[in-house]
């Protein structure tokens, strides 16, 4: 008996969610070790449940051997190379829970200078994805809509518990390219990220200082 392509795919996402899973609870207890804490607890088993019963359904609905979409199918890789650029980036910051440290900076690192939720974004689109993939139509409407309305949920408790982070830090800046020997990079900066002052500031105060350099030598002159 062999296996269809479908059920290797599937296997596959499977094993995908429960590495991130082990690596997101190894981030959260090491967060939450250093001062965080979390927000938005009590609407997090409903996202497991969605995706839990996601992969069931799909696993239940198709065929072993689908008509193969490569199109559908590259899209789909390239989400999950956006995926691992985001979990790059984020490195141990990243968790599948909302987990907020008050006092630490924000940046912009990775995808999160070009999107504000770049995570959220793949989630979005590769769940009606991999139903479509499986030519199941009605399963990628149903779970597509319904993701949404808990990433929109999910977005707004994220958005409130970083917004008192982000005016704090309102007066300073950081290139994002500068490290952090500490803080959490969510990408919802810049923010607090007190390091350097602002360029452009830099730069006037190297031209005040020339300036008083100018007048600091035609003062010896006209002594002399």
């Amino acid at each position: 008996m062999t296996i269809g392509w479908a059920y290797w795919l599937l296997i596959a996402v499977a094993i995908q969610r429960l590495v991130e899973l082990a690596r997101a609870n190894r981030n959260t207890r090491a967060l939450l070790a250093r001062g965080g804490r979390e927000v938005g607890r009590e609407h997090y088993p409903l996202i497991v449940a969605l995706h839990a019963s996601w992969l069931a359904t799909l696993a239940l609905l198709t065929a072993p051997d689908p008509p193969v979409n490569w199109g559908l199918i590259a899209v789909f890789a390239l989400l999950q190379v956006l995926r691992i650029w985001v979990l790059a980036s984020l490195g141990p910051y990243w968790t599948t829970r909302i987990i907020t440290l008050d006092d630490a900076p924000l940046k912009r690192v990775g995808p999160y200078r070009f999107l504000r939720h770049p995570n959220y974004v793949v989630v979005a689109l590769e769940v009606p994805l991999l139903a479509l993939i499986l030519d199941l139509p009605i399963p990628a409407l149903v779970f597509g809509v319904l993701n949404l309305i808990l990433l929109a949920v999910r977005i707004r408790i994220e958005n409130r518990a970083l917004a008192a982070r982000r005016s704090s830090g309102a007066a300073t800046y950081q290139h994002p390219s500068s490290p952090l020997p500490e803080g959490e990079v969510d990408g919802q900066g810049p923010a607090g990220e007190g390091l350097r002052t602002h360029p452009e500031l830099a730069q006037a105060d190297n031209k005040s200082s020339s300036a008083s350099a100018t007048i600091s030598v035609a003062a010896r002159r006209s002594d002399s």
